[in-house]
């Protein structure tokens, strides 16, 4: 079937974004009176410092102004999504991204002068100016960082030195984007093709086992030839992230990273405690994938094939938003009128389209509806995406209708947890409706290689990620060789006896971004953790467990993650949301089990 071009879609079918812009000269107008409102804020450059008053007065126009940009930015951003090849359209996007990148340089100045002011001058500017209430938490989310933060000279030159320090990740990108280039391999028709990143990803999942070695020797040959430069590229990322932290007086990367998004270290410790006290589930899985897949040496090119048969499920998007709605049932009839109004008024662009981007996100601002992309299947993954998706939408609506605007947002800490635990919530559904064996089979693996590869893989690259900073800090080098050496034991360590030693996937490390963002990874396995035990708390628990989860849902960013999820019922710092995970793999892991054997 050919995919239509974009006027070939049903108008029913696409998101409607005149409720943002009702024509393009509307968005022309909004966008020449905010860049003439962006240009004026930096008359604003030296008051906030004066007196409550001007400080709330202050950020009150700032934030009004960067509300506009992001409108305009959405309404640019999102016609271009769905048709890449619309010059009119890309020709917004590059003049709202300099827009935005004008109102972040013109803007630049509000933390300085915040924290220029002394900590006695401060409390009474929030004496006097009761207003500034409305901005207590964001006001102390900047002041924390008032004993890491240096006299405004030294902090300028640091911004100045960025680009220059930004070096190593620029080299490893235009590297791996650009300059490899990956040999030829043999796909599953016989047919030679030249690898790519995309063609990896569905070889390494292939039946024919030659096929994955295939892709996996010629990935791996590409990088290993490149490993030393790529060694010198994460040397100098963890470098600057050591330098960053030490010079503004934190004891670790680690510490500086978490302390951005007010997260304590014990929540990172406490992952790879648990995650490391709970390694035979894993082992258990890959000893139970070996003999599935009948092989006396299970090597690591095996871990992404496919154990059952596709389902016979099979859903049109009418059908799999009805499915979506019971499925989503336990969240109550609050939740599930925002997921109707998302389902039925054009806030879905569902079909996929030429020149259309790939993948499925939700979007939106704070004024405006929770849009979702898809790029629609009739399978089981495409439900998956369209209720993981809604997730986020929802989260989203409920944030921004409950919280101001400076709170309209969530942090990147929790961003996942809503969307993955709508994921969780299907799966019991499933569970709860579907007794075919081998659809059950189906399910259940879908949801032990998802924890596989997100709670278990991610805290693994957490292991790996707070080595490279404290050997740096040590001054131990970072070369090739040691890099080779320490992943290969913590990927053996991690998979176990099951899996033969050795091997090229010791090269791992030098392929995976993530490395480079700064102790980022660790997020996806809290949260996937996060997201479990709140499924099952929405769906076999209470009806006050089922509210302290829709409360999360309305916090935003009102306070600091960690207490926003312990409102929710989950306490990241203590280990009993990360147990309470474990035993639902365990639990679906011996019903796998028991199904193959049968």
């Amino acid at each position: 079937m050919a995919i239509p071009t974009r006027d070939e879609v049903p108008a029913e079918l696409k998101w409607d974004l005149t409720r943002i812009f009702k024509t393009d000269q509307d968005w022309e107008q909004a966008y020449d009176d905010t860049k003439q409102e962006v240009a004026e804020l930096d008359q604003l450059k030296g008051s906030l410092a004066k007196s409550g008053q001007d400080l709330y007065e202050g950020l009150t126009k700032i934030l009004a102004v960067r509300r506009k940009v992001e409108n305009i930015y959405v309404y640019a951003t999102m016609s271009s999504d769905v048709d890449t090849a619309n010059s009119h359209y890309l020709g917004y996007v590059s003049r709202v991204q300099s827009l935005a990148n004008q109102f972040e340089a013109v803007t630049s100045f509000i933390s300085p002068e915040i924290l220029s002011i002394p900590e006695d001058k401060f409390k009474q500017f929030l004496q006097a100016e009761p207003r500034l209430k409305n901005y207590a938490h964001y006001l102390e989310t900047i002041t924390n960082k008032r004993p890491h933060t240096l006299p405004a000279e030294e902090e300028k030159i640091i911004a100045d030195a960025g680009d220059a320090l930004s070096t190593s990740e620029n080299t490893f990108n235009v590297l791996t984007n650009s300059d490899m280039e990956y040999g030829y391999v043999q796909d599953d028709d016989g047919n030679m093709e030249q690898l790519s990143d995309g063609l990896y990803s569905l070889l390494i999942q292939s039946q024919n086992r030659d096929v994955r070695k295939g892709a996996f020797d010629t990935l791996y040959t590409t990088y290993g030839q490149f490993q030393n430069s790529l060694a010198s590229t994460l040397s100098g990322v963890v470098k600057k992230h050591n330098y960053n932290a030490r010079v503004h007086k934190y004891n670790s990367a680690r510490e500086a990273a978490l302390a951005e998004n007010g997260v304590p270290t014990k929540v990172y410790d406490t992952l790879i405690q648990e995650v490391d006290s709970h390694l035979d589930l894993l082992h258990r899985y890959v000893a139970l994938r070996k003999k599935i897949l009948g092989l006396k040496d299970l090597q690591m090119w095996d871990m992404y094939v496919p154990l059952t048969g596709k389902p016979s499920l099979s859903y049109n998007f009418k059908e799999a938003k009805e499915v979506a709605k019971k499925a989503l049932a336990p969240l109550g009839e609050d939740y599930l009128k925002h997921v109707d109004y998302i389902f039925n008024n054009r806030v879905i662009d569902s079909v996929e389209n030429k020149n259309k981007v790939t993948g499925a996100y939700s979007g939106g601002a704070y004024g405006t509806d929770p849009y979702e992309l898809l790029n629609w299947e009739d399978n089981i993954d495409s439900l998956y995406t369209l209720v993981h998706e809604t997730g986020h939408s929802v989260h989203s609506w409920y944030t921004r209708h409950t919280q101001p605007y400076i709170y309209g947002e969530y942090p990147i800490f929790v961003a996942e947890i809503a969307s993955t635990t709508n994921e969780n919530i299907l799966t019991e559904y499933f569970l709860g409706h579907i007794t075919d064996p081998k659809t059950r089979a189906f399910i259940l693996n879908y949801y032990l290689d998802s924890f596989k590869g997100t709670l278990f893989r991610q805290t693994q690259f957490a292991v790996f990620e707070q080595f490279l900073h404290e050997a740096d800090a040590k001054g131990e080098p970072l070369t090739a060789d040691t890099l080779d050496e320490v992943y290969g034991q913590i990927n053996q360590h991690y998979y176990g006896d099951a899996v033969e030693p050795g091997g090229d996937i010791a090269l791992e490390w030098s392929r995976i971004p993530h490395f480079y963002y700064n102790f980022y990874v660790y997020q996806y396995a809290t949260g996937f953790a996060a997201a479990t035990a709140l499924a099952n708390k929405v769906v076999h628990g209470t009806t006050a467990e089922r509210d302290a989860y829709l409360g999360f849902l309305k916090a935003g960013s009102s306070d600091y993650p960690t207490e926003i999820m312990k409102h929710a019922g989950v306490d990241m710092t203590k280990p009993d949301y990360l147990e309470d995970a474990f035993k639902t793999f365990e639990k679906r892991l011996d019903e796998f089990e028991s199904l193959i054997e049968k």
